[in-house]
């Protein structure tokens, strides 16, 4: 019974290394949680060094200031400000949702798009020229004033008005 115990215990070791084992000695380790998508995008700016404030324009023109901060996820922090953005893959590069338009002056201040970012967006409706993932955009100093537009529509939006909210 002991080795049976003793071998799950060195297998559930191996996949969540929260629990040690050592021989006989069998010890939990205690670790600090780490943030879930999206959640540092929820957290104020700790210093106004760190704040990078950017403007979402929605379908309709309405534009929407919000404070951001170095590091936030620009479809994360339009999950915090209410801005109807689906991202309905939470930001694991499998769909669409999370589409924007970036100004051109603000492109070549962005990481290049990735090959897999590039063939999401083929399919993407309504795609230019300018178009990136929302969830592939982290928020820097120089991103500071850029105005993120949203296209007419996406992909997985319900047709019937009813606008999903994040999970």
């Amino acid at each position: 019974m002991f080795q049976l115990l003793t071998k799950r215990i060195q297998l559930a070791s191996k996949i969540a290394p929260m629990w040690t084992f050592n021989g006989s000695n069998i010890r939990k380790i205690h670790a600090t949680a780490s943030l879930w998508h999206g959640e540092y995008e929820w957290q104020d700016p700790k210093s106004e060094d760190e704040v990078v404030n950017v403007v979402y324009i929605d379908k309709d023109g309405n534009k929407t200031n919000v404070r951001g901060k170095v590091g936030d996820n620009i479809l994360y922090l339009a999950h915090r400000y209410k801005i109807p953005m689906e991202g309905a893959c939470e930001a694991s590069l499998a769909c669409t949702t999370c589409h924007v338009y970036i100004p051109h002056d603000f492109l070549d201040r962005l990481p290049p798009s990735e090959e897999k970012e590039d063939d999401l967006l083929d399919m993407a409706p309504f795609l230019k020229e300018n178009s990136r993932l929302g969830c592939q955009i982290i928020l820097t100093k120089e991103l500071e004033g850029m105005e993120i537009q949203l296209p007419q529509a996406t992909r997985n939006f319900y047709v019937d008005g009813h606008k999903p909210t994040p999970h």
